[in-house]
């Protein structure tokens, strides 16, 4: 399930979130951050029930991105229960974030 968030609703959809969630902070100028998305979508298809992703687009949400230390795009979050347990600066492929996850 991709839910686009902001600083408004990042924490009940992604610090709350019983499964666990991947952020992409992402731009829709950005080529690599589309290559990225492709990749979480193909995630989302297959382990759905498994795990939640959520997306931060950096120029709607600049102060929340700041807040991360969000510098580069792609940037990826990697929470498990409320907590980041990584966080991978460019495209990473479906296996590390399996991998990540513990998935």
């Amino acid at each position: 399930m991709t839910k686009h968030v902001t600083k408004s609703t990042y924490e009940a959809e992604v610090l709350k979130s019983e499964l666990p969630v991947v952020v992409d902070f992402w731009a829709a100028w950005c080529g690599p951050c589309r290559m990225q998305g492709t990749i979480l979508e193909q995630l989302e298809k297959e382990l759905g029930d498994k795990l939640k992703i959520a997306k931060v687009n950096v120029d709607e949400e600049g102060e929340l991105a700041m807040t991360f230390g969000v510098q580069s795009i792609p940037t990826l979050l990697f929470y498990k229960d409320g907590k980041v347990v990584n966080k991978a600066v460019g495209v990473r492929d479906a296996a590390t974030v399996k991998k990540v996850l513990g998935l």
